[in-house]
This record gives C-alpha cells, structure tokens and sequence, in this order.
C-alpha cells in the first residue's frame, strides 16, 4: 500500500481500457484519481501514461456499465457519478458503419457513434449529397425479416466488396466539422434538371463532400433492375402485422449509436422515415430525387404499398421508361432551358401540402368559395343486399357536400348533409372499364361511415376527388392547392387510359424487356412474360416522352396518389380494448385499422392534436383532441418512444418554410419527440 498522504486521502484507482490498434501493446491502464478531477484530466493522465505516437483528438470516454459517454470533458468525476467499480473505454467517436440506402446499394463511411443520431444522419447526408437531412434516419433491420430472408437463401452471404461504395476518406468522417447541407437562392446549380447528370465540373454544393463524379452517378442514377429471382428473395409483408415489424427498428433520435448498442461495421438502413419531401428541386437534388423514388420503387415491387393492376402496370411503364434512359448515354445531353422550366412548373404538384405549415398569402375570399354541383351517383354498401345505387344532384360547398332528389330539391333541405373534415378519401378507379369512384370514409360517433361518389367522366372525376381530398384537411376549393391537385388527378389518369401502339412491340429496343423485374411477384405469377411485356408496353406509350428526372418525379407523385402511401404501421392496444389493433401513422393523422379486415376504424387528425405525451413507466403514448377527445394506448409492436417521436417528427416537419433560412432548429426537433411535455 502506498501511503495516503502520497496521493491525498481521497484517491482511489479507476481501470480504463484502450481501443487501439496495436495488437501488442498493453490495452488495460489503471489510473489513480480523485473525485474532483475532471474528464479531461482523466484522458490527459491516460494518454500521458500509453505513451504511444498517435492522434487521440476523435477519442472519448465511454462508460460501458451505463451506456454513456462521458462527453462533458469539465464535469468532475464526482458529478459524472463515476466511482472505482467503473469501467471505462477510451475509444474512437467516429466508427466505421455500413448504410443499406433506399436504392440498396451499401455505402461504407465513417460516422459519429456520439453525436445523437438526429445529427449523424445529418452529417452523413452532407456526405452523400442529400439535402433536407430531417426526412431520413437509420433502421434497425428486424430479426424476423432477416431471418425470412436467410431461410429463402440458405447460402446467404454478405455483399461483395465490389458492391459496397467505400466513402471512409470524406472529412465528416475524419471528425472534422462539415459545411451546412443546406444551400442559398443563388447558389449555383448542381446537375441538370432533365438528365440528373452533375451540371459542371464542380460535381457537389457541398464543398467537403468526397462525392467524386463516379460516386455521384451511382447515387444519382437508377441501376439495372435486379433479377425476378433476387426480388423473390427479399422480405415480403404479407399482413398488417408484417408491415408493422418493418417499422419497429427505427432508432432512437435523441440518443447515439453507441448507446443504442450498434457496433463498428454493422449494417443499418438509411430511409426516408418522414414521407413529407419538401421543396424537391432537379437542380440541387439528384441524389435525394433519385433515392426517394428507389424507396417508392421497392415499396412497390415488395408490396409495402398495395396498389391496383393498373396502378402496377404504369409503375412498371415508368420503371421502364427510367431504366432505358439511365442505360442510355443520351442523358448526358444538356438540355434546353424551356424544358427546365416545364419540369420546374411540375415540380409544383409534386409538394406535398403540410397542414400547420405557412398559410398562402393570397388571402381567400370567405364571400365567395366556390362550390361544385352536378348529378353523381351514390353507392352503400348492404351488409345482407346487393348494394344500392341511386343518382342524385350533389353539392359541394366549404367542407360539406350535401345531396338531394335532383336539381329542383336543391332549394331545400338536403336528404343528408356530409362534413369531411377527417375523413379518409380513397380513389376507386379502373380508367379502362371507365370507372370513376370516390370511396369516402366518415368518422362516426362508433367507427367510419363508408359510401362511393361515382362520377361519369375523368373531369368530373378530377374536380369532385380533388375537392374530397382538400375537405378532409379541412381546406375549401378556394385552397390556392385545388387547381394543381386537379391537375395531378389529372395527369395520373392520362398515365392509365393507354392504347396499344403497333411499332412498340416490334422496337428491337424492347425485344430484351425483362418485365419480372418490374412489378412485383404476385403479378409474375398472374401472367405469362410476353403478356406482361406487352401491357407494360402499352402503358409505356404514355410515358415515352418524359425525360428522366420527369419520369422519376411522375413515379413519386403516383405512389403519393395512393391511398396507404405514407402510412407507418404499429400493433397496439387501446386503452380499454380488449383486442390489439393496428395504429397507422400518416403526416397529417394517425388511423385505427381493424387488424383483421384491414379497414379504418376511426381517424384523428394533428391539426385537432391538442398534446400529446407518454407515461413511461407503463410505456402509453395519451394523446389529446379537440372536442374533449382522448385515446391512450401501448405499443406491442415497437418501443412506444418510435411512435411518439414520429408524431413530434411529423409535427416538427410541419414548421418548415421557405421563407426562413434553412437552417434546423434541431433543439425544437428533440423538444418535440423527446418526450417531455
């Protein structure tokens, strides 16, 4: 024993591990402290005592037994709580780590395990070009889906090393601070709008990105579709159930990845989790265009999303119209600038509407909202009969519509008077068989009142559905949105109502169509390759026009035409339920599903959220509505943390403007889905 007065009454030794590279040298060191010295005085002892010529700046204590870092290098041991049993690793904050990205190629880079993962995220999307960093975060791959996966190949290996893109070199990944990923309004662009291609010989706005122009294109462009036999291989969600497992490994925002026990070189997938993409622009947004629609296209082939036949025949068309180009060498062309300016005047249709966000300025005229009035027909369904279907003359005024016998009646009182605020509105189109329905869903006092528009015409269609869609945000047709979503409407009927052109299927350039590679195995299995090649050829007729960039934001804009688009799915159980039910979490609302049927059980929209927290010791999300509505519930699915941060995150993603600089209030993100309200 050495005597106290050597070292002062109070020392006493903490056991501190070296994660170094240097097989032979000694790893374990033994220090002796007191209480009040602080964290950086530690790490100063230790290094004075390796010994050994290295940079130490990226190295951190991390405290094994609690799972922290000790990041506060003026905190004293003493408030740190750390005592003589503490095991303490001086390790590396920057980590090697494999992201899985939408369009499924693997980037290897080197990342902060101790910065929240809300800023990791951010600093790897500097990296990869990616703008708009808030819409992404890192998933966690379920066990069930990999297993699934293994169990369909039994000599499942890990990719190649060819196939993995090795960004270790960037200066993020060095430790070193990067620029903002965020870019001003006269910034030069940075690829060309139609093509996607980088636009000059300064590849990236981002000036410490390490993107050389390779790079550039293997994020940026749409690679050779996958063999029929690989996408047999994939996970596929057949249920409710299934879908919501997708969703269970979303990572904890506010906490890093040494925290959440990831290690150096695992495999995570970077996803965009908020499907609110905002301000989409060709010039600066190659990459980010580019993996949203990869993201769209897989949740189509594996059937994430459920579409309609004809939906899956335009989205192959698309997929294939894509594919041509990116093979092409024709897109390396500069294009002319009144193209650029017709694709800008599209992208406007492309934002999707953020209920809280910044109102128009044109203010609306209260006198005078428009109103529809035109002969539909109306369809209920009969439990025990055959469904009844009846014209009647329709009016569609503010939020309501409101039918009547015929034109005549319409003085008087209506036969019923439907508000839609908070309904959910789902297309019921087949443009061949010239069907035209609205599928409307009406919250009532015990579950959703169902009943079909059926309207006679496209126009028509487009004019009565874009109304529907406005009400049930609570917007009226004076919304300076109703014009572009009639457009919209529009467009992506124009897409299904194809004819069959004779030259199509005799092009030699179509002869080689793999067409299993475009829609997804249920469809395979329904017909024969030459027919599928053929209808989507037929359908490819609409399409052929379109440059790339086009034909990619098309794809977009389609999967947000669909009714589950941007729907996350949880299993949970309702406070007084006695059965689990599906949660399903949009942008603007969250839905109770029926986890048997799969159909809506109530709607509750963010705009009628009053608060929200969670009691976490029994691990409840409560969340208050207007109108003294309350719901409370457990998730059985995923930590209960996953669901309130995606409705924070939601929220967060709501406050966005274009008129304000770009820069994140991060410290609103974490108030917001962390947990304290």
């Amino acid at each position: 024993m050495t005597s106290s007065g050597a070292y002062g009454s109070n020392s006493w030794e903490l056991l501190v591990s070296v994660d170094h590279q240097y097989e032979e040298e000694q790893k374990e060191f033994t220090l002796r402290v007191t209480g009040d010295l602080h964290i950086g005085g530690v790490m100063l002892k230790l290094v004075e005592q390796i010994k050994m010529p290295q940079d130490w700046s990226d190295y951190a204590l991390w405290w094994e037994q609690k799972k922290c870092w000790l990041l506060k290098t003026h905190w004293t041991l003493d408030k740190c709580g750390v005592q003589a049993d503490a095991k303490l690793l001086f390790t590396t904050q920057h980590k090697m780590l494999r992201l899985r990205l939408p369009n499924m190629k693997t980037v290897r880079l080197k990342v902060s395990f101790s910065s929240v993962v809300f800023k990791a995220v951010s600093d790897v999307c500097k990296i990869l070009n990616i703008r708009r960093s808030e819409e992404l975060s890192l998933l966690k791959q379920s066990e069930d889906t990999i297993r699934k996966k293994k169990k369909k190949d039994k000599n499942n290996k890990e990719p190649a090393t060819e196939d993995i893109l090795n960004l270790c070199n960037s200066p993020v990944s060095s430790g070193l601070s990067a620029s903002p990923g965020l870019y001003s309004k006269t910034m030069t662009p940075t690829y060309d709008p139609i093509s996607g291609t980088p636009a000059s010989s300064t590849v990236t706005w981002f000036s410490d990105s390490p993107l050389t122009e390779q790079n550039c294109n293997i994020l940026a462009f749409s690679h050779p579709i996958c063999s029929p036999e690989t996408l047999a291989e994939m996970y596929q969600p057949r249920t409710l159930a299934d879908k919501a497992r997708l969703n269970a490994g979303w990572l904890d925002s506010s906490r890093s990845l040494m925290e959440q026990g990831i290690l150096e070189d695992d495999q995570l997938l970077l996803r965009f989790k908020y499907y609110t993409f905002f301000d989409l622009n060709p010039k600066y947004d190659a990459v980010r265009i580019n993996q949203i629609y990869e993201q769209a296209r897989w949740a189509i082939l594996l059937e994430e999303v459920d579409c309609t036949e004809e939906e899956m025949l335009i989205f192959a068309a698309l997929q294939y119209h894509v594919s041509k180009l990116s093979s092409s060498s024709e897109t390396q062309n500069f294009t002319g600038e009144s193209e650029v300016d017709e694709i800008e005047a599209a992208l406007s249709n492309l934002e999707v509407a953020l209920e809280g966000g910044k109102t128009s300025n044109i203010l609306e005229d209260i006198t005078d909202i428009p109103k529809l009035a035109d002969y539909l027909r109306l369809v209920r369904p009969r439990k025990l009969s055959i469904k009844s279907i009846k014209p009647y003359w329709f009016v569609f005024k503010d939020t309501s519509v409101s039918y009547f016998k015929n034109t005549e009646s319409a003085q008087g009182e209506p036969i019923e008077k439907l508000n839609l605020k908070g309904c959910e509105v789902v297309p019921d189109v087949n443009v061949a068989a010239k069907k035209f329905g609205i599928k409307l869903l009406i919250p009532v006092a015990d579950g959703m009142n169902e009943l079909y528009l059926r309207c006679d015409n496209e126009n028509q269609y487009a004019r009565w559905m874009a109304a529907c869609v406005l009400a049930s945000k609570g917007k009226t047709m004076a919304d300076s949105s109703y014009h572009p979503e009639v457009h919209k409407i529009l467009s992506f009927l124009k897409m299904k109502n194809w004819t069959m052109s004779p030259q199509a299927v005799s092009d030699p350039e179509n002869i080689d169509m793999k067409p299993e590679c475009f829609v997804s195995l249920r469809y395979t299995k329904k017909y024969k390759s030459k027919q599928l090649a053929a209808r989507i050829l037929e359908a490819h007729q609409n399409v052929s026009q379109m440059s790339l960039v086009e034909a990619k934001l098309r794809f977009i804009q389609a999967w947000q035409s669909l009714p589950e688009f941007g729907l996350s799915y949880y299993i949970v159980r309702f406070k007084g339920s006695k059965k689990d039910d599906v949660l399903g979490v949009s942008y603007n609302r969250l839905i109770r599903i029926d986890i048997a049927t799969g159909d809506p059980i109530t709607t509750w929209r963010f705009s009628n959220m009053k608060q929200w927290n969670v009691n976490w010791e029994i691990r409840q999300v409560a969340i208050e509505f207007d109108q003294n509505v309350s719901i409370a519930f457990t998730c059985l699915s995923a930590d209960c943390k996953i669901i309130h941060e995606y409705i924070g995150g939601y929220i967060f993603l709501s406050t966005r403007s274009k008129d304000h600089n770009e820069t994140l209030d991060e410290e609103l993100f974490h108030k917001l889905t962390g947990g304290c309200h």
